[in-house]
C-alpha cells in the first residue's frame, strides 16, 4: 500500500559501540586523496566495518561510479531507555566520494534493496544513506512491542544514523521521501533540525486534526470535472450493487493465492473498503481520465478488474495487510487518517467505519490515538522550520491538507496536472529552476555537470 511522520545524547550501550566507530569511518580518503576516483576504493568497504554497522553484502547494479552497500545499524527498541533492548536496522548506502554532498532517504516504509536514485540524489551527484522505517521491512525488535513505534522513536533513529556517518561524508546533507517517507523526513527534522541542511519533501500529508477531514472532503467533490466524480460515484454504487458476485470473485482470488481475510474481517468487509477507497485512489494514482471509468454497461469482469487496477485489490488481503500493521498502527495512534464521501453509497454499506485504521491492526494491539502529534508538528513547520521545500501534485488529495511553512528559506511547489507520483521535473519551467537552485544552494554545490 503506497499511500499509500529535541536533540538527544546517545545513551545505550550500543549506541556508544557505534560512536566508536566512528574513528574508523574518519580513514575514508577524500576523491583527491585517491586520484580522482569516484567510486573510492577498499577503504571505504573497511570504513563501514564498525562496531554496531554491520555491512551485510555489497550488490553489484549501480550505476557507473558508485558502489552499493546494505547495510544493518544496531538501533535502541526505545531511545529513552538503554535497557529496552536493540534491533537492528536495515540501511542501503550508495557511495560516489566522501567529498560529495549525502542524500538522507527514506521510504517510509521497508528499503529499497536495489541501488536506486532518488531526484536529490541525482542531482547533486550526491552518496545517498537510505533508512528503512523502524518496524517495516527486517528492522523489527525480536518481539515488537508497538508503543515505541511512533514518530519520535524513527526520529531518533535518523539522527543516530546521520550522527554516525557524518564522520565519513562530512560534506552537505539533504534529506529526503515521498509520501509516508517526505512525512518521516519531516518530523526528524522537528527533532533533530540541525541535523541536515535542507530537506525535499514529495507528497507529504498532513492531517493536523483527524476529527476534520472536510479538506479531504472538498478536494474529492471539485477535483476533474463534474462528469468524471459522477462517474466514479456510479461505479462505486455499481460494485456494491453487484456485491454477491463481486465478493465471490474476490474469494476465488484469495483461495488461489493462498491469502485470507483474517485482519480485515471477511472479503465483504474488503471489498467495501475497496469500493470506497476508489474515489481517492483514482485521483492519487491515475491522470483523471474518465473515459476509463466503467459504465453502467460494463461487465462485472470488466467492473472487477477496473476495481482491482485501481484500488489493488491484494493490499486488503492477509498476505499484503500483515506487512502493513506497521502504517495502519502509525495512522491509527498519530498521523490520523482521512474519510471519503458516502452520501451516494446510502443503503449499501454494511460495515460502519471501515476504512478506519482499527480494520488493519489486529484486535490484541491496543490503537490510542495521541492528538498532540501532529499539531506539535504543524506549529514547528510554520513558526520555526528551515530549509524545507515540499513538493506537492495538484490531483494529489493526499496534499489536500498540505504542510504551510513560514518564511525560514523554505516554501511549498505545486505540479500543475501531477498526482501522487510528483517530481521535480513536474514542475513549471520557472519552478523546476527555483527548487534546483534552492537544492544546490542547500548542498553548497554550484555545478554537478
Amino acid at each position: 500500500m503506497r499511500t499509500w511522520t529535541r536533540r538527544r545524547l546517545l545513551t545505550s550501550t550500543a549506541s556508544a559501540a557505534s560512536a566508536a566507530g566512528l574513528a574508523v569511518a574518519t580513514t575514508v580518503p577524500s576523491r583527491a586523496a585517491t586520484g580522482g576516483s569516484r567510486a573510492g576504493n577498499d577503504d571505504v568497504l573497511d570504513a563501514l566495518r564498525a562496531p554496531g554497522l554491520r555491512v551485510i553484502e555489497e550488490r553489484p547494479g549501480a550505476e557507473p561510479g558508485y558502489r552499493f552497500f546494505v547495510l544493518g545499524l544496531r538501533q535502541p527498541v526505545d531511545h529513552t531507555d538503554p535497557t529496552a533492548g536493540t534491533f537492528e536496522q536495515r540501511l542501503t548506502l550508495l557511495h560516489t566520494s566522501a567529498d560529495r554532498p549525502t542524500v538522507l532517504f527514506t521510504t517510509g516504509y521497508e528499503a529499497t534493496l536495489t541501488p536506486y536514485r532518488s531526484e536529490p540524489t541525482v542531482l547533486l551527484d550526491a552518496n545517498q544513506l537510505q533508512v528503512e522505517h523502524r518496524y517495516f521491512g527486517t528492522s523489527r525488535p525480536p518481539a515488537p512491542d508497538y508503543t515505541h513505534l511512533t514518530i519520535r522513536q524513527a526520529a531518533d533513529d535518523h539522527h543516530r544514523v546521520v550522527r554516525l556517518f557524518r564522520r565519513l561524508y562530512g560534506g552537505a546533507w539533504i534529506s529526503t521521501g515521498g509520501s509516508k517517507g517526505g512525512m518521516a523526513s519531516v518530523y526528524h527534522r522537528r527533532f533533530h533540525p540541525y541535523d541536515v541542511d535542507g530537506t525535499v519533501a514529495y507528497s507529504a500529508p498532513n492531517n493536523v486534526d483527524d476529527r476534520d477531514d472536510s479538506a479531504y472532503l472538498r478536494f474529492l467533490e471539485t477535483i476533474g470535472t463534474a462528469e468524471t466524480r459522477d462517474a466514479l460515484k456510479a461505479a462505486q454504487r455499481e460494485i456494491l450493487l453487484r456485491r454477491s458476485d463481486m465478493v465471490a470473485r474476490y474469494e476465488a482470488w484469495a483461495a488461489s493465492a493462498g491469502t485470507g481475510f483474517r485482519i480485515v474481517g471477511s472479503a465483504d468487509k474488503a471489498l467495501e473498503i475497496a469500493a470506497l477507497r476508489v474515489l481517492f485512489m483514482f485521483w492519487q494514482n491515475g491522470t483523471g481520465d474518465g473515459s476509463t471509468i466503467p459504465g453502467p454497461a460494463a461487465t462485472t469482469d470488466e467492473l472487477y478488474a477496473w476495481l482491482e487496477r485501481t484500488a489493488a485489490l491484494s493490499v486488503y488481503a492477509d498476505e499484503v495487510a500483515t506487512h502493513y500493521i506497521p502504517y495502519w498502527y502509525q495512522l491509527g495512534t498519530q498521523l490520523g487518517y482521512l474519510s471519503v464521501p458516502t452520501a451516494h453509497l446510502a443503503g449499501l454499506l454494511r460495515h460502519p467505519r471501515a476504512i478506519e485504521p482499527r480494520s488493519f491492526v489486529p484486535r490484541d494491539i491496543p490503537l490510542r490515538f495521541d492528538s498532540d502529534a501532529m499539531p506539535d508538528i504543524d506549529r514547528w513547520v510554520r513558526r520555526r522550520g528551515s530549509r524545507l521545500l515540499f513538493v506537492n501534485g495538484a490531483m494529489d488529495p493526499a496534499v489536500a491538507e498540505p504542510f504551510r511553512p513560514g518564511a525560514h528559506d523554505s516554501r511549498v511547489l505545486w505540479a500543475p496536472d501531477t498526482n501522487h507520483h510528483v517530481r521535480l521535473e513536474d514542475l513549471s519551467p520557472a519552478d523546476h529552476a527555483a527548487a534546483v537552485a534552492t537544492l544546490r544552494r542547500w548542498a553548497g554545490v554550484a555545478d554537478v555537470s
